[in-house]
């Protein structure tokens, strides 16, 4: 990626960013949502139907706007992190970060010589298409890893996975804590909310971006509170749902009136 990532720069200036996750397989929507001032849209190629060449015109319309596209994998494989990034997103976002062996595998993955090990080729949108000498130099710099942090397992070995070198953002999954004490679903319960402030304070003393999902305003000034900058709001299907829904309540209210 040779294009300026908007995202790291944000960060780097310690600003507080505002996103969302995209299932819906669409540059147009994409494009609309970057247009309305989003930071960074996290094409979700785990849950969602998107394929390769589709995530490829959704980073186009993406960085038309200013807004980093981040690309989830499904899983923390080499190969699927390397197509990711062959079509230029900005960053990866990488699950099941279970213990530091699987964080420098996903960082040696993303990262060229001589950090990493990723398969270089100059024939792809991420190298410009042609030869370019600074590439991997560059891509090194610019191209964003974000871990996800999930389950009992990943919380329990934090320690660890922060000991590893040119992580950008971990991201903590509520849900996923809400499970692992006992509570599945309950993301506001204390136990829940005690253990989030315990791994963001470790993330954040460790100089890194934490980041998580965000519910709604109460969730998101709850958050950044406990320092996390990276605010992932729901996604992209639920916000298109809620918004339609307020309109035919608000609507269906005056009629009645």
């Amino acid at each position: 990626m040779h294009k300026t990532n908007f995202l790291k720069q944000k960060l780097s200036a310690g600003k507080t960013v505002v996103g969302t996750w995209s299932v819906i397989p669409s540059p147009t929507v994409s494009n609309i949502l970057a247009k309305a001032g989003l930071d960074f849209i996290v094409i979700d190629g785990e849950h969602g139907p998107i394929g390769l060449e589709t995530a490829e015109n959704m980073i186009r319309a993406c960085e038309l706007e200013g807004c980093s596209p981040l690309f989830r994998v499904g899983d923390n494989n080499e190969n699927l992190i390397l197509r990711a990034l062959e079509i230029g997103a900005h960053g990866v976002v990488i699950p099941q970060i279970l213990n530091k062996m699987n964080a420098e595998s996903a960082v040696n993955a993303v990262k060229y010589h001589p950090r990493g090990h990723r398969g270089y080729s100059p024939f792809t949108r991420a190298g410009s298409f042609s030869p370019v000498e600074e590439h991997a130099t560059i891509s090194n710099s610019n191209t964003m890893t974000m871990f996800i942090v999930e389950g009992e397992e990943g919380i329990t070995n934090l320690d660890g996975i922060l000991e590893v070198e040119d992580i950008d953002i971990i991201y903590i999954g509520p849900y996923d804590l809400s499970q692992s004490v006992g509570c599945p679903g309950d993301i506001t319960n204390p136990k829940v909310l005690r253990l989030m402030n315990q791994c963001c304070e470790k993330i954040v003393d460790r100089g890194l971006v934490a980041g998580s999902f965000v519910k709604d305003g109460e969730y998101a000034k709850m958050l950044i509170d406990n320092g996390v900058k990276f605010l992932a709001y729901r996604a992209d299907c639920d916000i298109i749902l809620n918004s339609t829904r307020d309109i035919i309540s608000d609507i269906a209210k005056i009629c009645n009136k």
